[in-house]
């Protein structure tokens, strides 16, 4: 008896309760340490331009979140005496606002100093929200979402973009710290640690570097930013995020097929931007772009134009006037869907002008001839950028002296993918992980 009892003590020994699995794909998330460690949704928080919302919402489709997310968008008065106070901070520029309307109303003081601006169509990239679809940003609104639905939905992330939004997203860390991940894309120009993670190209910290140093007048120097290299939370690209990813080229090329495939080859696609503070250009540069283009007309099968819409409207004009009519090329004129993600994928090279890093990074991004024009007149951090491009290998000046024929490659920029990778790793450290 005593002999049966002591097997029967040495089976249930060798008897091991199952283990509960460890990231296995499919198992439930109480497996996986719960709903709290899980982000399954997220807020971008936007300032109205397309420059810095695309970059947020390419980050956000990086990391698998592009059909579970919010866009709201940080915005100021518009319109006369406006324009000439978007250098307030947000808040203090809607009391002004509201104070000015109430002593004068909608009066000629405020809308006398209306800009008016060359439009020729609504988005740069082809890709906006409808504005049925956009939300006021308010910091408490999202910090208190945050934490009243984080037992049931767990953590959100927050990414955004633009200096606009730099206080609200800071303030929303502040308000949920334990319930947000918050990402701030482009340098916020105040200290780093409001925020989880800093996304910034490397030119923004041009201001640190000896060349940077040199043309900043001593005196200047403590009020430029940033103040202090980038820290461990800073992850630093060359250019702009944004959408353009295999995927999107795919279903880009799938949806222009029947437009862009039969075209002539090599197709050259040509951007047109706008003069900047630190990129001027006129006239002048749009006749030689035009002399440049009708150079390699010879070596090239088809020539598609868009413009941009800070594309001055004399520069649209010489461009029209000198091809509007040409057998070989065709200009979008901002009517019907947006050609742009449909360029990205069928284009055979690009030529760009200087003035947008975002154009560049989402045609760098592709492996494909990219010609630069006008980068010689970029200045501080933007010559910075265009230096790098061309260390690189990724792009070339447009001289008109180039045979289209003659196809060149690179390794592609891939910074958007990159800045995913980062975020997932900040956070596995934190314990949380992204939804699958």
């Amino acid at each position: 008896m005593a002999l049966q009892e002591h097997h029967q003590l040495q089976i249930m020994r060798m008897i091991k309760l199952p283990e509960p699995p460890s990231g296995t794909p499919g198992m439930p998330e109480i497996f996986e340490g719960g709903v709290y460690t899980v982000i399954r949704r997220a807020v971008v928080i936007g300032n109205g331009f397309a420059g810095a919302e695309n970059q947020c919402l390419g980050l956000v489709r990086a990391l698998g979140l592009s059909d579970r997310h919010s866009l709201y968008r940080v915005t100021r008065p518009t319109g006369g005496i406006n324009e000439w106070l978007r250098w307030l901070p947000v808040s203090l520029h809607k009391k002004l606002d509201f104070i000015l309307r109430q002593l004068w109303g909608d009066s000629r003081v405020l809308s006398s100093f209306r800009k008016k601006q060359f439009a020729p169509f609504p988005a740069e990239n082809g890709l906006k929200a409808g504005l049925s679809s956009v939300l006021e940003a308010d910091a408490r609104h999202i910090a208190n979402m945050a934490q009243e639905t984080f037992e049931k939905e767990g953590p959100l992330l927050v990414v955004a973009s633009g200096r606009d939004t730099v206080s609200l997203a800071s303030y929303i860390k502040k308000l949920a710290p334990s319930n947000v991940f918050v990402v701030q894309i482009q340098h916020p120009r105040v200290k780093l640690n409001r925020f989880d993670m800093v996304v910034t190209p490397h030119h923004d910290y041009y201001p640190l570097t000896p060349a940077g140093q040199q043309q900043i007048p001593r005196f200047l120097r403590r009020w430029i930013t940033p103040y202090e290299p980038p820290n461990k939370n800073v992850v630093l690209t060359v250019g702009a995020l944004h959408q353009a990813d295999s995927t999107a080229l795919r279903l880009a090329a799938s949806a222009w097929h029947d437009e862009l495939a039969p075209l002539p080859k090599p197709l050259l696609v040509v951007n047109i931007g706008g003069p900047t503070r630190h990129c001027k250009y006129g006239a002048d540069l749009a006749n030689q772009l035009a002399g440049s283009l009708y150079k390699v007309l010879a070596t090239c099968g088809s020539l598609r134009i868009s413009f941009s819409r800070r594309t001055p409207q004399k520069v649209c004009e010489i461009i029209l006037k000198e091809f509007g009519e040409h057998p070989k090329a065709y200009i979008w004129d901002g009517e019907g869907p947006n050609p742009h993600m449909g360029h990205l994928a069928w284009a055979d090279a690009f030529v760009i002008t200087a003035d947008s890093v975002s154009m560049l990074s989402e045609a760098c991004s592709t492996g494909k001839p990219v010609y630069v024009i006008g980068a010689e007149r970029c200045t501080w951090k933007f010559s910075s950028f265009h230096n790098t491009l061309k260390d690189r290998g990724v792009v070339r000046p447009f001289t008109g002296n180039e045979d289209m024929s003659d196809s060149w490659s690179y390794p592609p920029l891939s910074d958007t993918a990159e800045a995913a990778y980062r975020v997932r790793e900040a956070l596995a450290e934190q314990g949380w992980t992204l939804k699958r």
